[in-house]
């Protein structure tokens, strides 16, 4: 029997081992097979696959672990949530397609949303029914997400939303998007802001791909031409939407990081294997950019354990600059290892030319210092509102 870590519940770890044991050998064996299935780069494998993978992890009560039980969630420890996810991904289970709705907007809507708004969106997000996606970025306002230029206004009981999104991950297969706009005419920078929840299946949204290095596309532009939310779509306060869209950062950086980071281990084990193969090992300098990146490992997941708590601050900056720096420095010493072969596609069964595992590590893992906050606005984060620094 395995000792629980710290805080766990004493055998919650392995319930949950065994029981994706056997989900993971049933009907959804395929989904393991390829382990990895939907990953970074890979957004576009098996989604009919994985969105029942969803619905049948939210069936049996293995989503949104910590949320209150009358919205279908266990009332989880963090400790647990951590268990879980660890073991998610130790057991080769697929990308989750519901993870915007239970990691971001779910905690936000516990967080703002009345009662009435927690009681509709709550429980589809909890069974996989609904997909969400983050309409935050735009042209011209990426990092400087206060320069939001997209609009919207009252009209006969209904926002009414008009403007432009990017790099909207997920959008193409969403059913709703949560979205910070400007409701305010003249408002500037953080004031006049509203946080509204809109259906992404009516005529006024088009989407549009963004094919990436890895040839696949999850980011995509989203256009507003018109669409129409009821009024009560809007989470917080109108005009509060600067400190909801903050609160929703601040979960993004939560337990499932926990996760991911097993996910890093199983590709820095592939990098040692592949380095051992090719003979980069025995160059002392990369041996030691190998030796680095696993001491490295060892503290982010310290860090990460250090930093968790039910109310996120302006701390897990530290976590999100930490971990996109070292999975950037991971891809490209993936490629070092490789040599000159990482330069060069590889036949797959059917003669088709693309991209080994390493490969994608590397072309996806260039984006991780900018999404989701890229590291120059981490560092002024970290700067004025965790060291209390003068801007």
């Amino acid at each position: 029997m395995t000792v629980p870590e710290l805080g766990e519940t004493p055998g919650f770890r392995e319930e949950a081992r065994a029981w994706l044991e056997e989900a993971l050998s049933g009907e959804f064996a395929a989904a393991r097979r390829s382990s990895g299935l939907g990953g970074p780069g890979r957004e576009h494998e098996g989604h009919e696959l994985r969105l029942a993978w969803e619905r049948h992890l939210g069936k049996n009560g293995w989503t949104c672990l910590g949320w209150p039980e009358r919205y279908g969630g266990r009332a989880a420890s963090l400790e647990d949530q951590v268990a879980f996810h660890e073991e998610y991904a130790r057991a080769g289970a697929p990308a989750r397609v519901g993870h915007i709705g239970e990691g971001l907007i779910g905690p936000t809507i516990l967080e703002f949303g009345t009662d009435e708004q927690k009681a509709r969106f709550l429980p589809p997000i909890q069974r996989g029914e609904e997909l969400w996606c983050q309409g935050y970025s735009e042209p011209e306002a990426g990092s400087d997400l206060a320069n939001v230029q997209t609009k919207a206004h009252l009209d006969d009981g209904c926002w009414v939303v008009t403007g432009q999104k990017v790099w909207t991950s997920l959008a193409h297969v969403a059913d709703w998007c949560f979205v910070l706009c400007r409701t305010e005419p003249g408002s500037r920078r953080h004031r006049g802001l509203s946080y509204l929840l809109v259906p992404m299946r009516q005529p006024g949204v088009t989407v549009r791909p963004i094919v990436q290095l890895t040839g696949t596309s999850e980011f995509n532009e989203v256009f507003f031409d018109g669409a129409r939310t009821a009024a009560d779509n809007v989470l917080g306060a109108p005009g509060d939407g600067w400190r909801v869209s903050m609160a929703t950062l601040g979960y993004e950086r939560g337990a499932s990081t926990l996760g991911q980071q097993i996910g890093f281990r199983r590709e820095l084990a592939k990098v040692i294997e592949t380095a051992k193969r090719t003979g980069a090992a025995d160059d002392p300098v990369l041996r030691d950019r190998l030796v680095r990146s696993w001491l490295e490992l060892e503290i982010m997941r310290l860090n990460a354990l250090r930093m968790l708590r039910p109310d996120p601050g302006p701390e897990v900056s530290i976590a999100k600059l930490y971990w996109s720096e070292w999975h950037r420095r991971l891809g490209e010493l993936a490629q070092a290892v490789q040599g000159k072969a990482g330069l060069v596609g590889e036949p797959d069964d059917e003669g088709t030319v693309g991209l080994n595992d390493l490969q994608r590590l590397y072309l996806f893992s260039r984006a991780d210092t900018i999404y989701a906050g890229s590291s120059e606005i981490q560092r002024n984060i970290i700067a004025e509102r965790t060291l209390g620094l003068p801007r």
